[in-house]
């Protein structure tokens, strides 16, 4: 398995393990902290119809009924296939949400990853960048999108943050 996660930076876990920011659009992760400050594993059962991760670990499901969707990307600087997938994964909530079907979007803790894609989602469903942003903290956490790389990918846009990384060499 590839590294798609960075290490820690004084963020708490989350207190649930997942969130629903818009109806039928839930965040979330493979673990979250409870009360007592333990951390848990998330396990999805069939709880939602479609699953979408950005990080995945064995053991953490979905269960055989959900449709699962996996696109790991790493909680860094994204190359322009990791935006295009980004894209790709935000649209695929969208339809999910257009068919009525119940919908997890989950990284490692339900902050940063997941939340970009959430957020390109509602983006792409009519809201500003900002106005994304603010949902998707109001939501899910305070804490979730602390990548600020991962904000200015959606203030300029996706496909001008992927024009601008493929100039990288």
């Amino acid at each position: 398995m590839k590294k798609t996660r960075r290490r820690d930076r004084g963020v708490p876990g989350p207190s649930s393990p997942w969130d629903e920011i818009t109806p039928g659009l839930w965040m979330g992760g493979h673990y979250w902290t409870d009360p007592a400050g333990e951390p848990r594993p998330v396990v999805v059962a069939d709880e939602f119809d479609v699953v979408i991760s950005l990080f995945t670990r064995t053991g953490h499901g979905p269960g055989p009924r959900a449709e699962h969707v996996v696109g790991e990307i790493p909680d860094a600087a994204l190359t322009a296939g990791q935006l295009h997938t980004v894209q790709r994964l935000a649209r695929t909530a969208a339809l999910a949400l257009d068919s009525g079907l119940t919908t997890l979007v989950r990284c490692h803790s339900g902050y940063n990853r997941s939340g970009l894609v959430v957020a390109q989602c509602l983006v792409d469903r009519g809201l500003t960048p900002a106005e994304a942003v603010v949902r998707v903290r109001r939501g899910r956490s305070p804490l979730a999108l602390n990548n600020e790389l991962f904000t200015s990918y959606l203030t300029a846009g996706l496909d001008v943050a992927a024009l601008l990384a493929g100039l990288d060499p």
